[in-house]
């Protein structure tokens, strides 16, 4: 059996769709055995793409930007989608009855500073009359240290992405009130991506019919089934806080049977990365994304 080798740059139940596909048996199924790590500062993904040392990653579309902004060619492209929303949430530490976007303003927010989530809450709060640069920003550190500064008293809200969120409120400490996916639509979010040459051997298309079944059978399986499957990959989450987490994301419509980037979602990425001031223009897809096609 041939060993895959998978990265990811974070590891959360958002990315259920790649979590199914490697403990749920459909590698095998095409003769693959899965090697999943997480990134780290010293260990990126793009370094273990480039090298071969791994064969895909979890990632982003706008990961892309950074190098398209220095008129550099890209070379790891983004070839299949795991999220159709953004998948962070707002919780506020007292209740709130009628949550409105302008309620941030002057609070203090813990606010989680990766590139993406960072540009998709100024933009929701951009979209909704609220003005981003009002808030009080904290920046607590990495997803552990926001959490633990929230439970230690720090802020008015926090900014994070399932099941932190959910585990926040089945703990007491917190109400979600508001969903950053809700707020924006579909969005080019989170993906796989890989070198172009890797995606036109065997195992990337081997690969792929293992991904597609899974996220059809995400789409159809119960949430509960699903958490029983992926749970392994977050022991430190109460299993009935990853069912609601799961049933959250579904009821978002986060997870599409079709897995190719669309136009639409990636337009809606190109606004959002065009207000943040984070891109000087709108590349064209093809600059940092291939679909492949799912019935060579």
């Amino acid at each position: 059996m041939a060993i895959i080798n998978i990265m990811a740059l974070r590891h959360s139940a958002f990315y259920a769709p790649l979590l199914m596909t490697i403990k749920g048996g459909y590698l095998t199924k095409q003769g693959l055995e899965p090697v999943y790590t997480i990134a780290t500062p010293d260990n990126p993904v793009e370094k273990n793409l480039q090298a071969g040392t791994a064969h895909l990653s979890q990632s982003a579309p706008a990961v892309s930007f950074a190098a398209l902004e220095k008129g550099e060619t890209v070379d790891i492209v983004h070839f299949a989608a795991i999220n159709n929303r953004d998948g962070f949430y707002l919780t506020a530490r007292e209740p709130h009855e009628a949550f409105k976007w302008s309620d941030l303003q002057g609070r203090e927010v813990l606010v989680d500073h990766l590139f993406q989530p960072y540009a998709t809450l100024r933009y929701a709060m951009f979209i909704n009359g609220a003005d981003f640069d009002k808030i009080k920003i904290i920046n607590a550190g990495n997803v552990q240290q926001m959490d633990q500064a929230f439970r230690a008293g720090q802020g008015a809200f926090v900014h994070q992405q399932g099941p932190a969120p959910q585990q926040l409120e089945n703990d007491g400490l917190g109400q979600m009130v508001a969903s950053i996916g809700d707020a924006i639509g579909p969005l080019a979010f989170s993906s796989l991506c890989a070198s172009r040459s890797w995606l036109e051997t065997d195992m990337a298309k081997a690969f792929l019919a293992a991904y597609q079944q899974a996220m059809l059978d995400i789409i159809e399986m119960p949430a509960h089934h699903i958490a029983a499957i992926i749970h392994d990959f977050l022991p430190d989450i109460d299993k009935d806080v990853l069912v609601t987490t799961i049933d959250d994301y579904k009821k978002m419509d986060t997870w599409k049977s079709d897995i190719t980037i669309n136009s639409d979602s990636y337009d809606n990425l190109l606004k959002v990365f065009l207000h943040s001031k984070y891109i000087t223009k709108a590349y064209a897809m093809e600059c940092c994304i291939v679909n492949p096609d799912m019935d060579a």
